[in-house]
C-alpha cells in the first residue's frame, strides 16, 4: 500500500526519467554546433554520444540490480545527483575531451527507467500499476521527441550549452523533491552484488557496442571491429557461465528465460533498431537539399517541427494505452506498437516526397513507440518476482538499446555506402534503409504475438533455492 503521495512520487520518477531519454537525443542534432564550437573532428564529436550509450548500457542493468539489493529510493538519489553533476560539468566543459567525461557521468541515468518501475511496483497499489508505468513509459518515449524537437529552438536562440544548464535545474529540483517525498521501498533482494558478473556484463557490452557505434569510421572489415566483436563473443560465454554458476547472479538467467521474458525481450531488440535508426536518420533525410533528388533542404528546427507529431502521438498512445491495457492486454498492444512502426517505414518506403508524408509516418510511428514502449515494461514487470524488477527491467532497456546500435549502424551501411558526386547520399540508400526497418519491426510484432498470455511460474530463489515467485497473468 502506498504510504505517501502517489501522485508526487510518479512526478518526480517522470520528470527524472523524461530528463534522462531527453539527454538521449537532444544532442544528436546540435552535434555540428558543439564540433564547431569546440574546435574538433566530426568522429570526435560523435563519441558525445557513443560514450553515453556505452555508459548509459553499463550502468543501467548494474544499478538497477543495486537499487533491488540496497532500496530504491537511495539509489534513485544517488543517479539524480550523477545526472545533474554530469549536465552540470557538460554545460561548463572548456574542451571536448570534458565534454565526454561529463555525458559519461550522465549516461549512469539509464538506472533511472529500472529504479522508477520497481518503485512503483513496492509503492502503488495493485490497481495504479499498469497504468502508472504505461505513463510513465509514456513520458520516457515522448522525452526522446521533445529532445529531436527542442534542440534545434534551443540552439538558434541560446547556445548548445543550454542543452545541459536547463536540465541541470530541472534535476537538481527534482533531488530535492525525491530525497524528501519518495518513500524508501521496504522489499529487498537477498545476496550481493556480483562484482565479477557486473564486470563481465560491462566489458561484453563495451565490445559489442562500441564497433557497432564506430564501424562506419573504423571500416566493417577493420581489424578493430572483428577483434571486438570477437572478443564480445567470448566475454558473454565467458559472463553467462559465470552468472548461471554464481549464488548470487548479477542477472538470474532463470527470470530471463521465462517465456514472457524472453519474447518481450527479443521483441524489444528488434523494435530498438527500427526506433532509433528513424530517429537518427528522418531528420538527416529530410534535411538534404531538393538537389539530391529528394529531402527538403529543411534546417534543424525545421526538422524538429517535422517529428512532432512523432512527439504528440507517442505521448498520448502511451497514456491512453495504460487506460486499455486491462481491456486489450499489454500483449496485444506490443504487436500493435510494432505493427504500426513497420507500416509507418512500408509507406515511407513508397511516399517521401512531400512532407506531409513524413508527417504522416512521424504520427503512425509514434503511436507505436507510445503503445510498445508502456506494454514492454508491464509484460517484464507483471512477469518477474519484485525482488527481479530493477534488473529485468534494466535488461530489457539495455536489449532495447542493443537493438537500436545494430539498427543504426546497419541503416547507415546502406545510406553511406554509396555517395553521389556531390556527397550526399542516393535516395535508395534510405529507402533500402527503410525496407530494411519495415522488416525488423514486423519480426518485432511476429515475436509480440509469441508472449504467452497465461504464465504460472515459480522462479527458485538463488539464494534459499525456495520457490520464490507466485503464478503470474501476462495478459
Amino acid at each position: 500500500m502506498p504510504r505517501k503521495s502517489t501522485r508526487l512520487t510518479f512526478a518526480v520518477l517522470a520528470t527524472g526519467a523524461g530528463v534522462f531519454s531527453m539527454l538521449q537525443s537532444l544532442v544528436a542534432p546540435a552535434l555540428p554546433t558543439v564540433q564547431h564550437a569546440l574546435h574538433t573532428s566530426q568522429s570526435t564529436a560523435t563519441w558525445v554520444m557513443t560514450a553515453y550509450l556505452l555508459s548509459a548500457s553499463v550502468f543501467t542493468p548494474i544499478l538497477g540490480r543495486v537499487g533491488d539489493l540496497v532500496g530504491k529510493k537511495r539509489t534513485l538519489v544517488a543517479v539524480l545527483l550523477a545526472v545533474l553533476a554530469g549536465c552540470l560539468v557538460a554545460a561548463l566543459a572548456p574542451n571536448i575531451g570534458v565534454l565526454i567525461i561529463a555525458r559519461v557521468v550522465q549516461g549512469i541515468g539509464g538506472a533511472l527507467f529500472p529504479l522508477s518501475f520497481g518503485i512503483i511496483r513496492d509503492e502503488f497499489t495493485p490497481a495504479e500499476v499498469s497504468g502508472s508505468i504505461s505513463n510513465l513509459s509514456a513520458v520516457i518515449a515522448a522525452g526522446g521527441g521533445v529532445g529531436i524537437v527542442a534542440a534545434g529552438p534551443i540552439v538558434s536562440a541560446l547556445d548548445y550549452r543550454w542543452l545541459f544548464w536547463i536540465p541541470v535545474g530541472v534535476v537538481a529540483a527534482t533531488v530535492l523533491i525525491a530525497a524528501r517525498y519518495v518513500p524508501e521501498s521496504p522489499k529487498r533482494a537477498e545476496g550481493s552484488v556480483s562484482w565479477l558478473g557486473a564486470g563481465l556484463l560491462s566489458a561484453w557490452l563495451v565490445a559489442l557496442l562500441l564497433p557497432l557505434s564506430q564501424a562506419g569510421q573504423w571500416g566493417w572489415g577493420s581489424a578493430r571491429v572483428l577483434g571486438l566483436f570477437g572478443t564480445a563473443v567470448v566475454l558473454f560465454a565467458v559472463w553467462l557461465l559465470t552468472e548461471s554458476r554464481s549464488a548470487t547472479p548479477l542477472i538470474d538467467l532463470r527470470v530471463m528465460r521465462l517465456p514472457a521474458v524472453w519474447t518481450t525481450n527479443t521483441a524489444a531488440l528488434l523494435f530498438g533498431a527500427g526506433m532509433y535508426a528513424i530517429w537518427s536518420f528522418l531528420p538527416g533525410f529530410v534535411q538534404t537539399p531538393a538537389s539530391a533528388g529528394y529531402g527538403f533542404g529543411a534546417t534543424v528546427t525545421e526538422s524538429g517541427l517535422l517529428m512532432l507529431p512523432m512527439l504528440i502521438a507517442m505521448f498520448l498512445s502511451g497514456v491512453i494505452g495504460g487506460r486499455l491495457e486491462h481491456r486489450v492486454g499489454a500483449k496485444a498492444q506490443l504487436t500493435a506498437g510494432a505493427a504500426l512502426g513497420a507500416l509507418a517505414c512500408g509507406f515511407l518506403t513508397l511516399w517521401h516526397d512531400k512532407q506531409w508524408q513524413i508527417g504522416v509516418v512521424a504520427g503512425l510511428f509514434g503511436l507505436g513507440i507510445g503503445l510498445a514502449f508502456a506494454s514492454m515494461a508491464n509484460l517484464i514487470v507483471g512477469s518477474v518476482p519484485p525482488e527481479q524488477t530493477g534488473a529485468a527491467t534494466g535488461m530489457n532497456a539495455n536489449i532495447r538499446t542493443i537493438g537500436g546500435s545494430i539498427g543504426a549502424a546497419l541503416t547507415s551501411v546502406l545510406v553511406t555506402g554509396r555517395l553521389q558526386p556531390s556527397g550526399l547520399p542516393y535516395a535508395s540508400g534510405y529507402t533500402h534503409a527503410w525496407a530494411l526497418l519495415a522488416l525488423f519491426l514486423l519480426t518485432a510484432a511476429g515475436a509480440a504475438l509469441l508472449v504467452p498470455v497465461r504464465r504460472a511460474t515459480r522462479v527458485a530463489d538463488p539464494v534459499t533455492e525456495r520457490s520464490a515467485a507466485a503464478p503470474v497473468r501476462v495478459r
